[in-house]
């Protein structure tokens, strides 16, 4: 896509992390789950104060994308003990990839899942993994295409409603780079 890059965070952006990680989350999962769950998430999910902490952890990292000057999606990447489910120093975990509605299908995604692959080659990880939800059969197919494989469950917590996520890893050794 022309004109996209892909940034690190900087501090002060946080409230524009905020912004864009509770409009991306309430975009895919809010015709799923009850306004209640939602909004219970929304607000302890992604407070300012925890995204503070995320952000201030050393092992984990937030980029943007942007298309111009118009922000267009993030990416959260875990490392060695920031990881969720599975923390494995040889692994990074894609915590969060999030493209704004308006913006999907336009390869955004498909360019913030390129960093990452790019940043975990870097860091010579072993193999990248994720958690989705088992509902979300769009991103699952995107993963599935990208080489990922199902190797197990966890559960996350959407305000008081118990979801299973399915646990998914490519193994960097075998994949090509140009992944």
């Amino acid at each position: 896509m022309q004109n996209l890059g892909i940034e690190k965070m900087d501090e002060f952006e946080l409230e524009l992390l905020q912004l864009i990680s509770r409009e991306t989350f309430y975009e895919s999962f809010a015709s799923m789950n009850t306004p209640d769950n939602m909004t219970r998430y929304l607000d302890e999910g992604f407070s300012i104060e925890k995204l503070t902490r995320e952000f201030n952890n050393p092992n984990s990292v937030f980029y943007f994308a942007r298309l111009g000057e118009e922000l267009v999606g993030y990416l959260k990447l875990n490392f060695g003990g920031a990881q969720t489910a599975l923390q494995d120093p040889d692994a990074v975990e894609i915590e969060r990839i999030y493209v704004r509605r308006a913006f999907q299908g336009r390869s955004v995604g498909q360019a913030l899942y390129d960093h990452a692959l790019t940043l975990a080659r870097s860091r010579q990880a072993r193999f990248v993994w994720l958690g989705v939800w088992e509902k979300n059969d769009r991103a699952i197919r995107f993963y599935e295409r990208n080489g990922f494989v199902a190797f197990g469950t966890h559960v996350f917590m959407l305000g008081d409603d118990a979801q299973t996520d399915i646990l998914m890893k490519l193994d960097l050794n075998t994949s090509s780079p140009s992944t």
